[in-house]
């Protein structure tokens, strides 16, 4: 089977193909460009260092988060439209969960943190003693301080993702010795990981119109939306009350 991963959910971009278990190109991008600018000539780069076209490729696989909005809309935008050209099935996988590969046979719980803004984070906590991840704490956006209260107190702890720089003081303060924080070349998601995991699901693939991103909470101009209509609920009712006596 021939794969090809593309991960757009952070400030690292990166793609991926994998040809028969193998992984023959894995690119990273960190530059400060924007994903839009980077990601179609970085997916052509590894293909042409592999050998290949996207008409080689059996399925395409999406980092489809949870992460920043634009950059899963935008990576899964791009799974969609090569699948459907090439006529091939595409794999989701979730942006924390490929993460936690990073920490592949770590004796304790691997915990991938986002940074997801408004003193939240994306946050997960995995198994990782026998390779693969054994969801440990569902995928969720939490205040960091909730995150660490509902983390066990006997198990060591790897945390990886986007997070750390920003909250790494914050990790260690409040769960001590315990705590390792992943250093920077373990730090980010490598979308050679979100292949071995699509590999591993081949049941799950799915046509390409069914992938779908994964937001653990709305967008900010939808949660913005709403507060707006709520408030303007709330006046209303307000007025009527004041009408009514």
């Amino acid at each position: 089977m021939n794969l090809l991963a593309i991960d757009t959910s952070g400030p690292v971009a990166g793609c991926a193909v994998m040809l028969d278990g193998r992984v023959t190109c894995l690119i990273e991008l960190n530059q400060g460009l924007t994903h839009s600018e980077t990601l179609m000539p970085a997916v052509d780069r590894a293909l042409t260092a592999s050998g290949v076209s996207c008409r080689d490729i059996d399925c395409f696989v999406a980092v489809a988060g949870p992460g920043s909005f634009t950059g899963v809309r935008l990576g899964v935008c791009a799974v969609k439209g090569l699948a459907h050209a090439a006529g091939k099935p595409v794999a989701r996988v979730n942006a924390l969960e490929t993460l936690a590969m990073n920490a592949y046979g770590f004796d304790g719980l691997c915990c991938p943190i986002l940074d997801a803004r408004r003193g939240q984070v994306y946050c997960a906590a995995y198994d990782m003693q026998n390779g693969m991840p054994v969801q440990f704490l569902a995928p969720d956006a939490r205040m960091l301080t909730d995150f660490a209260a509902m983390l066990p107190t006997d198990r060591r702890l790897m945390f990886v993702g986007d997070g750390v720089p920003v909250h790494g003081e914050a990790v260690t303060a409040l769960l001590g010795a315990r705590a390792t924080l992943a250093p920077a070349n373990l730090m980010h998601l490598r979308a050679d990981a979100a292949c071995v995991l699509a590999l591993s699901r081949q049941a799950e693939w799915m046509p390409a119109h069914r992938l779908a991103p994964i937001y653990l909470r709305a967008p900010q101009a939808e949660r913005e939306r709403r507060a707006g209509r709520d408030h303007t609920k709330s006046l209303k009712r307000q007025r009527e009350e004041e009408a009514a006596k």
